[in-house]
């Protein structure tokens, strides 16, 4: 009988079961522009199976050696390359020699949103990305201004992509089934992936008003040092969670204007 891997709670491993849920998966990338696509936490293959059947170079990247072993014996295509790497840790300037690249997968939940955090700083080689999240995140990144989940990772990704929720997955179709319904989700780059203002201040902006959401931004960014004369701006008088991505945009501009006149 052919040994299987067993999922391991450690790396937060649920192996996807259903050929129907991975083969809809596949198909979530457009592949406009680009034939090359990385697929993290590839297990025992369920999914990589699909992406080598769109003729495109595929690397499938595991830190579970047992993983690797198992693909290295089940996958001799020429199309993809068998990767033990960690994806946080790894670097993605020499993967698919500096050509750009999209990302799928079914993710480890429990470093879901640290993949997503590290596609945004490297998307300028990162056209598309899909894939499997604890539901709750994926609807996070995808909710729009004025939706309670609207935080952080919503304003961060939206910036510099279309975020789309596609279809939510039942915990039975996994082995080990996890807790938790989940949800896969497709981001495509936007046409402009560079703000219009300073882009780590736009970071820093965007979390320092999340990390006390229920306060008006007048509250949450007095840090900022704000001149009274800002501070009368009515953007000043609403919660982070009624602001669009490009009013974040506009707050950024304005902070960084107050900040030269303060210093002139």
């Amino acid at each position: 009988m052919e040994k299987n891997v067993k999922a391991k709670k450690y790396l937060g491993q649920h192996f996807l079961k259903d050929e129907s849920i991975a083969k809809k998966i596949g198909n979530t990338l457009h592949l406009k522009g680009y034939t090359n696509v990385l697929e993290i936490g590839p297990g025992m293959g369920v999914l990589t199976k699909y992406l080598i059947d769109r003729d495109i170079e595929v690397i499938a990247m595991d830190l579970d050696s047992e993983s690797i072993t198992y693909l290295e014996t089940h996958f001799k295509d020429p199309n993809i390359t068998i990767l033990e790497a960690d994806f946080l840790k790894a670097d993605l300037s020499s993967l698919f020699n500096g050509a750009p690249f999209g990302i799928t997968g079914n993710f480890p939940y429990n470093i879901s949103t640290q993949i997503v955090f590290k596609t945004l700083e490297h998307r300028h080689r990162i056209p598309e990305f899909s894939g499997m999240f604890q539901k709750e995140v994926a609807q996070r990144i995808c909710a729009k201004e004025g939706n309670k989940v609207y935080g952080i990772l919503s304003v961060l990704t939206q910036a510099f992509y279309d975020a789309e929720y596609l279809f939510t997955v039942p915990p039975g179709v996994f082995q080990p089934p996890p807790k938790v319904d989940s949800g896969v989700l497709r981001l495509v780059r936007k046409e402009n992936y560079t703000l219009d203002c300073n882009e780590q201040l736009f970071f820093t902006v965007v979390k320092t008003a999340f990390q006390q959401r229920r306060k008006t931004l007048r509250n949450s960014l007095k840090s900022f040092q704000l001149s009274n004369k800002l501070k009368e701006d009515a953007i000043f008088g609403q919660r982070p969670e009624q602001l669009t991505v490009a009013q974040f945009i506009e707050l950024t501009q304005k902070l960084e204007k107050d900040a030269i006149s303060n210093n002139s």
